[in-house]
Parts: C-alpha cells; sequence; structure tokens
C-alpha cells in the first residue's frame, strides 16, 4: 500500500510535507533489519533524494509534546506546521491520537482508498 501512497504523491495528486528530522528518520530505518530485506539502499537513497525535492520541507518545528513515543512527536509538529489534513503512518502510537489538532491520522491503506474516491 506505501507504493501507491507513494505514485500517487509522484502523481501530483497532493502535495508533501517533510523535514530534514522525516528525512534523517528515514535514513536511520533503512538500516534496520527488518527494512532492508525489502528495501533496497538504492530505492531509499531515490527516496531520500525525492523527499529532500519535497514541495514542502519544513525547516523549523514547532513543539508538539503530545505523541506517546517522544521520537515522534516531530511528526506531529510537521502536521501543526503545514496544517496538514493527514499524517500518514504506520506508526500504532500515532495512529492512536486518530487526530491531532486539525490533523487527521490514517495508515497508508486508509490514505490509498481516500485518494482513490
Amino acid at each position: 500500500m506505501p507504493a501507491r501512497v507513494v505514485e500517487a504523491w509522484g502523481d501530483g495528486r497532493f502535495e508533501l510535507v517533510t523535514s530534514r528530522e522525516q528525512i534523517d528518520e528515514v535514513k536511520r530505518a533503512a538500516r534496520y533489519e527488518k527494512v532492508r530485506i525489502y528495501v533496497s539502499r538504492a530505492a531509499v537513497g531515490r527516496l531520500v533524494n525525492s523527499l529532500r525535492n519535497a514541495q514542502l520541507l519544513l525547516a523549523r518545528l514547532p513543539r508538539a509534546g503530545a505523541s506517546p513515543d517522544p521520537g515522534d512527536d516531530f511528526l506531529l509538529a510537521m502536521s501543526v506546521a503545514a496544517e496538514a489534513d493527514y499524517l500518514v503512518t504506520g506508526d500504532k502510537a500515532l495512529l492512536s491520537l486518530g487526530t491531532f489538532a486539525a490533523t487527521r491520522i490514517v495508515t497508508p491503506r486508509r490514505f490509498a482508498a481516500l485518494l482513490s474516491r
């Protein structure tokens, strides 16, 4: 399902918001063995380069402090700073929030379904 979301982004069906913190997180997570068996280094490199060229790359994030995992607070801060409609994640702790400020927190599968409407 994440592939459909990335494809929809490439087709310009939504505006992607990211930050240096998120790019660093992608690079860090890509080193996990459980991720490396599914995603090649080259694919991670292409994704990181694409993220660096996102329509909206946030340089400064407000404090959020509401995530069950403090390491994920930057994602909530990004959603506030960008006034995002959706935060798309597979993180169960963030998904348990349902919403944060005006942002709906949804899985990639749910977001892909919303895009197909």
